[in-house]
């Protein structure tokens, strides 16, 4: 497929999308028979307006909560976030009150900078992040001759975001059809519900999506992937007991043959150290560039954003024996220490296309550095 114009951004920030192809103009003004059309690409149409992906009043599903608009609301509607950013200042409450702390009664000098060092330590943010913070943030401070420690605190928000900068990223949908992801991640990490949220996002903004239940070793993730695909009207392609290789493999071939836009394989959660499991996810991977070339296009990991460092060696993990494509980090709900991405930006920085701060549909959005720092330092 040959894309020409920019891609699009979605004003409520969920997917950067390619318009669709339409189908070619006939000839005009010719008293001649139509001429039959050569099989030949078309020239791809111009992009339209961005449009948003509506989100709606959640309803139970499973672990998560999601109500569907209908495809047709999709418009070019305006979707604040400020709604969204007050979730994820309540999610990171309490590794911001730490910090926050740490500036109030307090004069700019070594004690300052050393309790803010033990505060990020103890937001998870690691060795070599913390380090490199507290670099920056001194420069930052001498440079602007600030004297008020709450302008340090701002100064603080700048570093963040600058840090995290590298890890915001769009996911680009239609670019190629289908666009084929294969999402994975440790057991209990949210893939399932996240792969559920991520197809109504699509759904309601007219993507055709295909899921394929390649989990094929726990019914209960087959049943729950099942039901989000009833509740979004999208196919599955699910068998029990099957190899998941073949069943990513038969999707993949079925999203070809009918057309669809996005092709989404859920895989059984697994820990990193059980190589012999790793070895199958790369199988699967394999299986699915042969069903179509240059795919997956997409490899996701769903991280628990309250594993704490654990979640760098989970990355680290998977991105070595896939070489990921981006994150969805989730359960940001309070118990989480929202420092994590910053050890992530320095240690193994993997774009951070979601981040999630509970079950409902509209507690899924895209990250966006600048809203995370403010967020974690309100």
């Amino acid at each position: 497929m040959i894309i020409t114009g920019r891609p699009l951004r979605a004003a409520c920030h969920m997917f950067t999308f390619f318009k669709k192809k339409p189908p070619p103009e006939l000839p005009r003004m010719s008293l001649d028979p139509v001429p039959a059309l050569e099989s030949a690409e078309p020239p791809a149409a111009p992009a339209p307006p961005p449009f948003a992906l509506p989100v709606a009043s959640p309803e139970p599903a499973f672990a998560a909560s999601a109500a569907a608009t209908p495809a047709t609301s999709a418009g070019p509607v305006d979707q604040p976030r400020e709604g969204w950013v007050e979730r994820l200042r309540g999610g990171l409450r309490r590794t911001g009150t730490s910090l926050t702390s740490v500036f109030v009664g307090a004069r700019i000098d070594d004690a300052l900078y050393d309790e803010l060092e033990a505060a990020l330590l103890m937001a998870d943010a690691g060795v070599k992040a913390t380090q490199f913070l507290l670099d920056d943030l001194k420069q930052r401070v001498k440079s602007a001759r600030v004297v008020d420690p709450a302008a340090v605190r701002l100064l603080l928000i700048d570093a963040v975001a600058d840090l995290l900068k590298p890890l915001e990223k769009a996911l680009v949908v239609g670019e190629l059809t289908p666009t084929v992801m294969m999402v994975v991640g440790v057991n209990g990490a949210g893939k399932t519900t996240s792969i559920g949220k991520l197809t109504r996002h699509l759904a309601q903004a007219d993507q055709r999506v295909l899921l394929a239940a390649a989990d094929t070793f726990r019914a209960a993730a087959r049943e729950q992937l099942a039901v989000w695909a009833g509740r979004n009207n999208v196919e599955i392609v699910s068998q029990e007991g099957a190899d998941p290789a073949a069943v990513t493999f038969d999707a993949v071939v079925a999203g070809r043959a009918r057309g669809h836009d996005v092709v989404i394989a859920d895989t059984a959660g697994r820990l990193p150290t059980q190589l012999h499991l790793m070895e199958e996810l790369k199988k699967i991977k394999r299986t699915i560039g042969k069903a179509m070339e240059g795919a997956p296009h997409e490899i996701l990991l769903v991280v628990d954003g309250n594993t704490g460092q654990n979640a760098v060696a989970q990355v680290r993990a998977f991105d070595d024996a896939l070489q990921l494509t981006g994150l969805v980090v989730t359960k940001l709900d309070g118990t989480a220490k929202g420092g994590v991405l910053a050890a992530l930006a320095r240690e193994r920085p993997v774009p951070v296309y979601f981040v999630g701060v509970g079950e409902k549909l509209e507690d899924l959005e895209t990250f966006d550095a600048r809203e995370f720092a403010q967020a974690l330092l309100s």
